[in-house]
C-alpha cells in the first residue's frame, strides 16, 4: 500500500456522508463539489473546520457550487489534475430516477449525468465510485428517443472514456445499516491500471462482500441492525430539555446505551453530552398524536397504510408508515412524514435519521430542519440533507476495498 494517503474528488457530495465514510478508510479529500449551501455547510462545519480532511485548492473557493460552473470556468485547472487524483466518487441528484417519486426522464437534474462524465474526462482518475437509486437501472417510457436505461448510459460512456466498468444493486442493510436501502453501485477502473495491477472493476464486488463480516465484527457491531436497536436511547420518554435557540421546541435527552450500534455512534460524543445534536421533536397537534397512537395500535408495522385503512379511517396522506422497531427500517426519504416512530406518536427528528443512516452522534448537522412550499425545490433543509446521503458506515467499507483495487 501506498505511503501517502489516496486522493479522490467528491462530486454531489451532499452533506458528507460518502467523505465521512473514506476519511475513515484513510482517503484524502482534494475538494467537494456541492451545489446546496445547506448542505456545504454540513459538509464545511464537519469534514473541512473539524477534521481538516480537505487539501482545498487555491483556485476553488471553499464554498458551495454548481458542478456546471466549474466545468464552465474551471477547465484548464480540471485538466492540470490529471495525474494527481486517485479516484472520483458521487452520483448526480436521483430525484428524477427515484421510484419514490415521479420519475420524469426530461427532469434537469437527470442531464447532470452528463456533467459527470465529463468532469471524468477532464481529470481522468485512476478508478471512479458512482451511486444512485436503484430506478437508476429502470426503463423510462417505452417510446423514449433517449434509450431505455440511464444506467447503460453511463457505463457506454465511461467505458468510451477507457474505464472498466461493474455495476450492482447493493442493498446496505447487509452491511451494517439499520435500514433496508437498496442502491445502484457502480465502480471504473481506468484500463492501464487494469493491464498494471490485474483487478478488474468487478474485484470490488467480490471483495466487499467477502469483508463485510471481518469489517463488523472488528468495529463491534452486527450485520443486521434492527431499527429499536439504532435509537432506542433516543426515546422522547427518556425526558426533554429546552434550547435558547429553538425556544418553542423539544429537545430530546440520551438514556444509557443498549446496543452495539448505539455504543459506536455515540463514542466520539462528549462524556457530559446530555442532548445530541439534532434530536429536536416536531410540535404535533393532539389531534395528529391521537391519529397517530391509533395507527401504532391498529395498523400493522413497517408497511405503508393500505388503501382501504386509509378510506375508513379518513387519511389523505399517500404514504404513512408506523415503523417496525424489530426489523430494519425501510429505506428513508427526504420526508419525515412519511414515518411513525415505532413506539411513540410522533415522526422520527433528525438525528434518528442520522443514526438509521449510520452518522454518528458527533456530526453535527446544520441548515433549517425543514423547509416547504416553493422553498422545497431551493433548499436543502437537514432531514433532506441526511435522507439523500450514502450512509457513512458502508462510504468506509467502500473506501477499503476501493484502496485495494490500487494496492
Amino acid at each position: 500500500m501506498q505511503n501517502k494517503p489516496l486522493t479522490y474528488i467528491d462530486l454531489f457530495a451532499g452533506c458528507g456522508g460518502l467523505s465521512l465514510g473514506l476519511h475513515n478508510a484513510g482517503w484524502k479529500g482534494l475538494f467537494a463539489i456541492e451545489k446546496s449551501p445547506f448542505a456545504f455547510e454540513t459538509l464545511e462545519h464537519n469534514l473541512i473546520l473539524k477534521k481538516k480532511h480537505f487539501s482545498w485548492p487555491d483556485w476553488l473557493a471553499q464554498s458551495a457550487h454548481n458542478i456546471n460552473d466549474i466545468l464552465k470556468n474551471h477547465t484548464d485547472n480540471l485538466i492540470n489534475l490529471r495525474g494527481k487524483v486517485d479516484m472520483i466518487t458521487g452520483g448526480p441528484p436521483c430525484q428524477g430516477f427515484s421510484t419514490a417519486g415521479k420519475r420524469n426522464e426530461e427532469d434537469n437534474r437527470n442531464k447532470l449525468i452528463n456533467s459527470y462524465i465529463r468532469f471524468v474526462q477532464l481529470v481522468q482518475p485512476k478508478i471512479l465510485f458512482f451511486e444512485n437509486v436503484k430506478g437508476f437501472t429502470l426503463e423510462f417510457d417505452k417510446n423514449s428517443t433517449r434509450g431505455k436505461k440511464y444506467s447503460d448510459h453511463v457505463i457506454s460512456k465511461l467505458q468510451q472514456l477507457g474505464y472498466d466498468i461493474e455495476a450492482e444493486l447493493i442493498n446496505f442493510s447487509e452491511y451494517g445499516i439499520p435500514q433496508k436501502r437498496c442502491r445502484f453501485i457502480l465502480v471504473g477502473v481506468r484500463n492501464d491500471i487494469v493491464s498494471d495491477n490485474g483487478i478488474e472493476a468487478k474485484a470490488f464486488f467480490d471483495l466487499i462482500k467477502k469483508n463485510r463480516e471481518k469489517f463488523l465484527i472488528n468495529k463491534g457491531l452486527n450485520v443486521s441492525v434492527p431499527l429499536e436497536e439504532a435509537i432506542s436511547d433516543l426515546l422522547f420518554s427518556n425526558g426533554t430539555i429546552r434550547r435558547g435557540d429553538h425556544k418553542n421546541f423539544k429537545f430530546g435527552i440520551y438514556s444509557g446505551i443498549s446496543s452495539k450500534y448505539q455504543a459506536f455512534l455515540r463514542k466520539d460524543s462528549s462524556s457530559d453530552c446530555v442532548s445530541p445534536d439534532s434530536h429536536r421533536f416536531a410540535n404535533h397537534s393532539p389531534s395528529i398524536v391521537n391519529r397517530f397512537e391509533f395507527i401504532l395500535l391498529n395498523a400493522p408495522k413497517g408497511k405503508s397504510l393500505n388503501h382501504d385503512f386509509k378510506v375508513v379511517h379518513k387519511i389523505k396522506k399517500h404514504t404513512l408508515i408506523p415503523l417496525n422497531g424489530e426489523e430494519q427500517a425501510p429505506t428513508i426519504t427526504t420526508l419525515p412524514d412519511d414515518y411513525i416512530h415505532y413506539s411513540e406518536a410522533r415522526i422520527l427528528t433528525v438525528r434518528e435519521y442520522a443514526r438509521i443512516q449510520s452518522f454518528p452522534d458527533s456530526y453535527e448537522i446544520c441548515g433549517k430542519y425543514t423547509t416547504g412550499g416553493k422553498a422545497r425545490v431551493l433548499e436543502v433543509p437537514r432531514y433532506t440533507q441526511i435522507g439523500n446521503a450514502i450512509p457513512p458506515l458502508f462510504g468506509e467499507q467502500s473506501g477499503l476495498i476501493l484502496k485495494k483495487l490500487l494496492a
